[in-house]
């Protein structure tokens, strides 16, 4: 597959030396201030999810090939207070926390006032759309429409675009999918989106693995994500501890993947904790986790330029180069 200069310049700045994604991901926003005080998370203002959030930069960043942020609490911060080194790379998000309808009906938006092209003038190294998709949902058109409205934008602005797809239970009386529909929406979900134009599919791992121990067929799912996807994968951690996510990791990676973006396995005990006790835990813990993940993703995962390999570029090739 081709890729423009900038998008590959982009990636470029998003993986390390090697290729593969080691990113950090702290664009939470309602479930962080939850998290925050689950007794009263209006208690939790602004200003102090901001100054969590520079914490954890300002320890995991230089740890960790790019960071994932927000546009209202995290990106423009993090930049201003110098907590991000301009050697890590800068995914920024533009949908809107949570979604619009029903539990059983999902919809993703861009938040009011933001855009690719704001995303590009900010000096993002990349983009990042998360959307709740069920393939059998009567939102599945509509969500599949917002990714090509992103991509098209991100193929204007030479911007990186990682999709991230979140399933759910379009039945109203399951909660939650059963193991064997999880599996089928992820790989499912991977088919129908990687080929709308986006450029990294950041996918869920495919199993319940507490309904399923069994790490070979942990293998085995990952390798059909890999068939389903058109572009390059990294895995999300989905909010589980972090020998687990370590653990998907590893399996991940040996069946295609190129790398993960590490959330709340990472640094969610941070959040319980104050002052020196924080710092110490994201300074020591937190930057441990992330160099072993890394480790792993280096040794185990598939390069994402394997799929977007060098191109000869004629001499005369800013001539054609689209200007905004």
């Amino acid at each position: 597959m081709e890729l423009s200069i900038g998008k590959r310049r982009g990636l470029a700045q998003c993986s390390n030396p090697y290729g593969v994604f080691s990113i950090m991901a702290l664009d939470h926003r309602n479930n962080l201030r939850n998290a925050m005080n689950p007794g009263n998370p209006q208690a939790v203002n602004d200003a102090m999810m901001s100054a969590f959030k520079l914490e954890v930069v300002q320890a995991l960043a230089p740890a960790s090939s790019a960071v994932l942020l927000d546009p209202e609490l995290g990106a423009s911060q993090a930049v201003a207070a110098g907590a991000l080194p301009g050697t890590t790379g800068l995914v920024v998000a533009v949908e809107s926390t949570g979604y619009v309808g029903e539990p059983t009906g999902r919809e993703s938006q861009v938040l009011p006032g933001w855009s690719v092209g704001k995303i590009k003038r900010m000096g993002a190294s990349a983009l990042k759309l998360l959307v709740y998709y069920h393939p059998d949902s009567d939102l599945a058109a509509e969500q599949e429409n917002l990714v090509r409205t992103i991509a098209e934008a991100c193929d204007r602005y030479d911007l990186p675009f990682f999709l991230e797809p979140l399933g759910y239970s379009i039945d109203p009386a399951v909660k939650k999918l059963s193991p064997d529909e999880r599996r089928r929406v992820v790989i499912e979900t991977a088919r129908n989106l990687s080929p709308l134009g986006i450029d990294i599919l950041k996918a869920e791992f495919p199993l319940d693995v507490k309904a399923q121990p069994d790490e070979g067929v942990w293998e085995e799912a990952c390798r059909e994500l890999t068939a389903a996807s058109s572009v390059p994968w990294l895995l999300l951690s989905g909010g589980v501890d972090f020998d687990t996510f370590l653990a998907q990791v590893a399996a991940a990676c040996k069946a295609g993947a190129s790398g993960v973006m590490a959330g709340r396995a990472v640094w969610q005990e941070a959040v319980d904790l104050q002052g020196e006790a924080r710092r110490d835990f994201l300074h020591g813990e937190g930057v441990v986790r992330m160099r072993r993940l890394e480790a792993v993703c280096t040794g185990l995962g598939v390069p994402w330029t394997r799929a977007y390999p060098p191109a000869e570029t004629a001499s005369e090739w800013y001539q054609g180069y689209p200007d905004f």
